[in-house]
């Protein structure tokens, strides 16, 4: 009788220890989760960005995309074609001093006394990022390097060409084929771009400065990513698709669609 007393004790202290275990075990792993988890309320609302900046949150949902994006304290960042520094420079508030933003944009875009002024005001405030200065299709990332790319409102740049804002005709094909060999195996891309309509790319590119979504999905699942998430979170069915996105009666009300692809790691 006292061995079979024994024995429920120590296997009752076993199930015990291995409930604690577990339990310790899950909040160690919450822990860690939300160790990565950017405080990105605070990237948005952080002092000394750009005025014309802080009125486009409204609009572009900053926090609410980057939380659906997957962005994590410490990624390394490529924001592509980044433009003003918009997301560069939320971005590197979000992941931190272990964490790094590279912001490519085509030099005949940067050049301006504005263009300078405003990227300097973001390194000062965000030492890591850092402006590379290049065409779109000559940018070759290095392999396995980041975790996380933006390409926010761009990608339907990869179809125009324009002689008056030097713009060479572009491969998109050869573009996602250097993109997925830069990212690191797990690495996420994160696509925003204006809704278009099916048809011929370029001429609805050079149109409207839009992209039919089915192309763009195409685009990425034919170079390796697979697609993991999307959302509705910028919908418009009342967006004219036929008009361009710089007409003032739909430009920041655009139809946009969000896709967030990834490296099968």
């Amino acid at each position: 009788m006292q061995t079979t007393i024994l024995m429920v004790l120590a296997s009752s202290a076993l199930a015990f220890g291995a409930t604690a275990y577990d339990d310790q075990a899950s909040t160690i792993a919450a822990q860690a989760t939300g160790q990565n988890t950017p405080d990105l309320a605070s990237a948005v609302s952080a002092t000394g960005r750009d005025e014309a900046d802080v009125k486009l949150d409204a609009s572009r949902k900053p926090a609410e995309t980057l939380a659906f994006m997957g962005l994590e304290t410490g990624d390394a960042v490529l924001d592509i074609f980044a433009g003003g520094g918009y997301y560069s420079e939320i971005m590197g508030a979000a992941v931190g001093a272990s964490g790094t933003v590279t912001a490519v944009n085509p030099p005949q875009f940067v050049t301006s006394d504005a263009a300078k002024a405003k990227w300097a005001g973001i390194s000062a405030r965000q030492p890591g990022v850092s402006l590379v200065q290049s065409q779109l299709g000559d940018y070759t990332p290095e392999a396995d390097s980041f975790d996380f790319a933006m390409m926010h409102l761009i990608y339907h740049d990869l179809y125009w060409e324009s002689e008056k804002f030097k713009v060479p005709r572009m491969d998109p094909a050869a573009f996602l084929t250097k993109l997925y060999a830069g990212m690191k195996p797990g690495g996420i891309v994160a696509v925003i771009d204006h809704v278009g309509n099916a048809g011929d790319t370029r001429e609805v590119v050079e149109k409207t400065h839009r992209i039919d979504p089915e192309t763009a999905k195409a685009d990425f699942e034919k170079a390796g990513f697979v697609l993991e998430a999307q959302s509705d979170m910028f919908t418009n069915p009342d967006d004219d698709l036929e008009k361009n996105v710089f007409d003032p009666s739909v430009r920041g009300k655009t139809n946009r669609f969000v896709m967030k692809f990834r490296k099968p790691a």
